[in-house]
């Protein structure tokens, strides 16, 4: 079951077949000078998937407003489609990550068949307990997990635990924890008790965990409590891993730090202290922006994928991370930010694989600030583009995915087909 014709598809491709062998040829040469393999990096970045959000597809909004896209979806089986074309177009999206009790439904059975017929997969599994959901006896208003009230922690226990049963159905083998909790003003929580509470109700939560299951922790530094958040930074993030146990790691959101943080730095204190989990990958200028990936500071990126690509090369004991990506998309097509971001994170390992890796070493142990520097600009400067074009059409998806998306018109059918959907108030899904 396909969402996209593959007839548009290869009429697309035959007309910019012609000039991508040219540019994936002239690239090869270029990369053979330095001593690179075009063709092996091709692979790799071929075999790299990320994940997708369910809620991705879906226009966002801000606290302020949401103003509804045409054809949004539904539904999980609406949302399940929009992501099979991200899919098909990339071929760098085989999975899906859901999210609880937004996705949740009577029939399991069913929608894993949907997956399946589509050809999509489920990733990491995400609870919330950051907003209420309908006939919920216990409000989060003042927190969830660590909630003053024994019996507000405990139903935000069992709804993370509803979401393993979810998961485990599904074939997933990951839950995401991410909480709102904190506070607005000073005094207004003990600091000390509150991450106690925290710690008590999460280790309830690992220790129905599956084996072969891993639990992901999420740090951010303020929103919506903008005084204090209770899991706030990574050092925080990392004690809890520390705290639960072999199976807790530590999820990194490129969005959830303060301005001018050293994100890959701490990506590389996570690897060499294996408890990186995995990524959220997004963009931003001021804070928690979510922004498309690479949209605001791709460079940034690529210093990200720099550290992984290390970890990967010297095979870091225990490396093993997840990708997904979290994005709120209040101006453009949400299907074609997510294919962009779904690129990006590829350029991003692409560059990454072509950093001259012994050549950067030896400046680093002698010392050599600029070449070192330079060594790392040499593989971000260089166009990989075709790489990832090529890579696309050899495991048959598009050269070109959004202007084969729109070619396709996609979205003018969706819009026939689903009922437009007013204007509602604030929050970003």
């Amino acid at each position: 079951m396909t969402m996209i014709s593959q007839d548009v598809v290869s009429r697309e491709n035959d007309r910019r077949l012609a000039d991508l062998k040219s540019d994936y040829q002239h690239l090869g040469a270029q990369l053979a000078r330095r001593g690179v393999d075009i063709d092996a990096v091709k692979r790799k970045v071929a075999a790299y998937a990320v994940a997708v959000p369910s809620w991705g597809v879906g226009t966002g909004g801000t606290r302020f407003a949401r103003f509804p896209g045409e054809g949004e979806p539904r539904n999980i089986f609406d949302k399940l489609e929009d992501c099979a074309v991200i899919q098909e177009l990339t071929r760098a999206t085989p999975t899906v990550s859901l999210h609880i009790p937004w996705d949740k439904v009577a029939d399991l059975k069913e929608l894993k068949e949907r997956g399946d017929a589509l050809g999509l997969g489920f990733d990491a599994m995400n609870s919330n307990t950051f907003s209420d959901a309908p006939q919920q006896e216990h409000s989060y208003k003042f927190g969830s997990l660590s909630h003053a009230n024994a019996a507000t922690r405990q139903q935000a226990v069992e709804h993370n635990l509803e979401c393993i049963a979810i998961g485990n159905a599904l074939g997933s083998k990951a839950l995401t924890v991410w909480i709102g909790d904190g506070t607005n003003f000073p005094g207004q929580a003990n600091f000390t008790k509150s991450f106690e509470r925290y710690l008590d109700a999460m280790k309830a939560i690992y220790k129905e965990l599956p084996e072969d299951w891993r639990l992901f922790t999420e740090h951010k530094m303020y929103e919506p409590a903008f005084y204090s958040t209770v899991v706030q930074d990574w050092g925080s993030n990392y004690l809890i891993a520390q705290e639960l146990g072999p199976k807790a790691y530590c999820l990194v959101d490129l969005g959830h730090h303060a301005p001018n943080v050293n994100i890959e730095m701490i990506v590389a204190r996570l690897i060499q202290f294996r408890k990186l989990g995995g990524f959220h990958f997004n963009d931003s200028k001021y804070g928690d922006d979510d922004l498309d990936t690479g949209s605001i500071d791709p460079y940034r990126l690529f210093l990200v994928f720099n550290e992984l690509v290390d970890a990967e090369v010297r095979k870091a004991e225990g490396f093993a991370p997840a990708h997904m990506l979290d994005q709120s998309h209040n101006v453009t097509d949400p299907i074609e930010s997510l294919m962009r971001s779904a690129m990006e994170v590829c350029r991003a390992y692409a560059q990454g694989l072509i950093v001259d890796r012994a050549a950067l070493l030896g400046y680093q142990d002698g010392n050599d600030a600029l070449m070192a520097s330079e060594t790392l600009k040499a593989g971000f400067r260089t166009d990989v583009e075709p790489i990832l074009a090529m890579a696309r059409l050899d495991s048959g998806g598009a050269i070109d995915p959004v202007a084969t998306y729109r070619a396709a018109g996609y979205r003018a059918k969706v819009t026939r087909e689903r009922p437009a959907v007013a204007s509602g108030g604030g929050g970003i899904v």
